[in-house]
């Protein structure tokens, strides 16, 4: 009588070797990018999620066959490549909603909120008020936008270009220098309106406390400067609208001059 079968399940070093150096690449952009790092997910279960979507993109682009490091040095200096690589991508969805936030606390600064602050969900932090509602704005907008298809579209081509395990041969350093300044062009530009019409208040405002000296011009002018701020604000947002949405539809064109 033949003995029965022994059922065995063998697991490929290399499918691992790909599913571990692809979650080292995953892992920065889910604690750079604040519309996932910053939220209080349990760190158990986090590290579950990235290890989860490095398997699926794994199992789908089949990376297994490619050749990848086996032995303990070559998987560090990997795994390091790996790391930078996740760096530069997830850096620059940080910088996208910098852009955000450093406008809003930028019109907090003119006018007047600067002295206030909110807890804001997305960052777990004290921010001044309009800082949280362009930040909470920004999440949005990541969303409708799309935003989380295009990062695993960045994270699939960024696999095309330089396969887990092969190496990292050259980080775009000027695309990363840039995608910082663009932040600052961004941030301005979404507040741009506001920021002109408060100077030309404070102008005005300038000209009266000089003609009118007995006019306490500071009880005057910090309510008509939220008047007027808020305002053009609501008047400019419809078009603004394509600026934010340039805002994150540039990120694509930055993570394939990152990443090479």
């Amino acid at each position: 009588m033949s003995e029965p079968a022994s059922l065995s399940l063998g697991l490929d070093p290399r499918w691992l070797s790909a599913v571990f150096l692809l979650s080292l690449r995953l892992g920065p952009l889910f604690v750079l990018a604040p519309v996932f790092g910053t939220v209080d997910f349990p760190v158990r279960l986090r590290v579950m999620l990235v290890f989860a979507f490095a398997l699926l993109m794994v199992s789908a682009a089949g990376s297994a066959g490619s050749p990848l490091p086996l032995d303990a040095g070559a998987l560090l200096s990997a795994a390091a490549a790996e790391l930078l690589i996740g760096s530069a991508l997830g850096f620059g969805l940080l910088a996208a909603f910098g852009a955000f936030q450093l406008g809003g606390r930028l019109l907090d600064i003119q006018i007047g909120f600067g002295v206030a602050t909110l807890f804001d969900p997305t960052t777990r932090n004290q921010s001044p008020l309009l800082g949280t509602a362009f930040n909470l704005l920004a999440t949005v907008l990541f969303f409708a936008v799309d935003g989380h298809h295009a990062i695993v579209r960045a994270v699939a081509d960024s696999m095309q270009r330089v396969p887990p395990g092969a190496g990292l041969s050259h980080i775009g350093v000027d695309a990363v220098i840039a995608q910082f300044g663009a932040m600052f062009g961004y941030a301005l530009a979404l507040v741009a309106p506001a920021m002109i019409a408060l100077l030309l208040l404070d102008v005005a405002l300038a000209v009266v406390a000089r003609t009118m000296p007995q006019m306490n011009i500071f009880i005057v002018a910090m309510p008509l400067k939220v008047a007027v701020g808020l305002f053009v604000m609501a008047l400019a947002m419809r078009e603004l609208a394509p600026l934010m949405q340039r805002v994150f539809g540039a990120l694509p064109a930055y993570w394939r001059a990152a990443v090479f």
